[in-house]
């Protein structure tokens, strides 16, 4: 197996290449056209035959027609060449070193961000993904990875940390039912008389129930996380009717206005999506309140209710898997997955949704799908 060399001299090869290869071509381009200017001043030189002078006549230009001077002129562009060259060899030698260095230094220079960034993510785990390169300078390439690399760190320690929290949350919410089961079957069945049997099988259905919908959840909860592999054309219109429908509003008042409109997707999810939000709407309410259900053409689904006053600042917290208000308690109707559920749903099919308080008390939850052209 033939080892790769690193970056840096790689880089400092093609530096020094390329400028080796760009100083030897300018020298032997002015070589060249120095030689031709040499040859071309001196043949101007070459005089006619010499014509018949008395012996004691001196000429101005008696010295080019001694032979020997002449032969000297004309060996005089071959010896300055030859000359050029030598120096040419030396330069070009003494020019690659130097280049050598330099690029060096230069691909060093380039390649100290990626030695930061690659420093950074060898030193991270799971408890110091705080740390960030927050790299300096101007705003290039490399500037653009680091910041890239920064913001997927943020990502990766909100991930972790939800979660963690998810874990913690899912183990307390799994051990209260479990505890509930233990302390009814020690306690009730120490005096097992029938009104107590009748009490503990109460009880025991009761934390079953809350088990097996917390289990569903959680199972919902990762299958929407997933994401779909096939989606399809949905009416949500129907699914909306049909959820509607289908639940118990009590003494809570339902109003259903909904249009045409269909999308892509999963019909299971989406029916999920749809029956948490009314669930959500009916069991958070005042009795004898309203529920106002309205789905739009453009595929809007807005889903209003009356209830408790829901402070503005806590909404966020909503849609996070076991968060609850204060106002919330804890029932087997409810384990606090309700409407992380539906945001996971809702990014599952690339929809958005969101929530406001209901001025006067109460929420409105709303989902803008993206419908099927």
């Amino acid at each position: 197996m033939v080892r790769r060399q690193p970056v840096r001299v790689r880089l400092t090869v093609v530096y020094a290449g390329l400028f080796v290869v760009t100083a030897t071509i300018l020298l032997v381009v002015v070589n060249l056209l120095l030689g031709a200017a040499l040859k071309s001043e001196v043949a101007m030189f070459e005089p006619p035959e010499p014509p018949k002078a008395p012996a004691d006549a001196m000429s101005d230009t008696e010295w080019i027609q001694d032979p020997e001077a002449r032969r000297r002129l004309g060996d005089l562009p071959g010896q300055v060449l030859a000359y050029q060259w030598d120096v040419t060899v030396i330069v070009i030698a003494v020019l690659g070193v130097v280049s050598l260095g330099i690029g060096w230094i230069v691909a060093g220079r380039l390649l100290r961000p990626l030695h930061r960034i690659t420093a950074t993510a060898q030193r991270l785990s799971l408890s110091n993904l705080h740390e960030r390169i927050a790299l300096d300078g101007p705003r290039d390439e490399l500037k653009d990875l680091a910041d890239t690399f920064d913001d997927m760190l943020a990502r990766l320690e909100r991930a972790v940390d939800s979660q963690s929290r998810f874990v913690a949350n899912a183990s307390h919410e799994l051990r209260t039912p479990l505890a509930i089961q233990r302390a009814a079957i020690e306690i009730g069945l120490t005096d097992p008389s029938p009104e107590q049997l009748v009490q503990v099988r109460g009880q025991l259905l009761d934390a079953s129930v809350r088990s097996e919908r917390l289990i569903d959840g959680l199972l919902l909860l990762a299958q929407s996380e997933r994401g779909l592999d096939v989606r399809e054309p949905v009416d949500l219109d129907e699914l909306v009717r049909q959820a509607a429908g289908e639940l118990d509003a009590g003494d809570r008042t339902m109003v259903v206005d909904v249009e045409p409109v269909r999308v892509r997707g999963d019909s299971v999810l989406l029916t999920r999506l749809v029956a948490n939000v009314l669930q959500n709407a009916i069991r958070h309410n005042h009795p004898g309140g309203t529920v106002q259900v309205c789905l739009f053409a453009d595929g809007l689904l807005v889903v209003r209710n009356t209830g408790p006053e829901v402070p503005e600042e806590r909404v966020g917290e909503l849609f996070e898997p076991f968060r609850r208000l204060h106002s919330r308690t804890r029932s087997a109707d409810g384990v606090g997955l309700g409407l992380s559920i539906v945001a996971s749903i809702a990014r599952a099919h690339d929809a958005e949704v969101s929530a406001v308080p209901n001025p006067g008390g109460g929420l409105v939850v709303s989902v803008r799908f993206q419908r099927d052209r």
